[in-house]
């Protein structure tokens, strides 16, 4: 009858090493798994007050406007604090400083698209460079469809797609922004990170 041969010493502590490794990885990859859990939780219930806080706003522009009809005035509500401009001409025969205000604006090429600040010095740039661009108020849908739909962010100076939140929150993490969501509301109600967020996403 054949004896077993003793395991060698370094074939033994490989075996134990591994276990110990995949066994660490295991519970690394459960911890992970667990806290995406619980964060996929945190963005669905942070995108879904953003929702309700939008849409209190968009009711109460429509009572009192149904107010003010009925009172036989007129309720003009707030001017837009975000602009919406694109790009529509080339870069032939641009005089210099047109082309240093596009350049500014970040709207270096046809059919770029960025969202701007409404006030008094960005309307000034506007006017000048007024044959190279078209501008609006953009709202929620339009907003999040530029986002979702053909969203970039620059992540230390890198041109990346937001294909998942935690694009996001690397970036804005610092400033509350953790998800896509919370990027679409600082845009669309300008708060006080506005200008950090629009940074962030690359022209469109």
């Amino acid at each position: 009858m054949k004896s077993e041969k003793p395991v060698p010493a370094r074939h033994r502590l490989k075996q134990e090493r591994d276990q110990k490794r995949c066994a660490d990885l295991t519970a690394q990859r459960d911890a992970r798994r667990a806290e995406v859990a619980q964060l996929k939780k945190q963005w669905l219930e942070r995108g879904q007050a953003h929702w309700e806080t939008y849409q209190a706003r968009q009711q109460a522009i429509v009572d009192k406007t149904r107010a003010a009809k009925e009172a036989g005035q007129v309720y003009v509500p707030a001017e837009a604090t975000v602009l919406l401009v694109v790009r529509v001409k080339g870069i032939n025969a641009i005089p210099p400083k047109p082309r240093k205000i596009l350049n500014l604006l970040r709207l270096r090429q046809i059919n770029n698209a960025v969202f701007l600040r409404n006030n008094t010095p960005i309307m000034n740039m506007l006017r000048v460079v007024e044959p190279w661009v078209t501008y609006g108020t953009p709202n929620r849908k339009t907003i999040s469809d530029l986002v979702y739909k053909r969203g970039f962010g620059k992540v230390n100076g890198s041109r990346i797609p937001l294909s998942s939140n935690f694009v996001v929150e690397g970036t804005l993490g610092s400033q509350g922004l953790i998800c896509v969501e919370d990027l679409i509301n600082e845009i669309e109600t300008c708060g006080p990170n506005f200008k950090k967020a629009n940074n962030f996403l690359w022209p469109f």
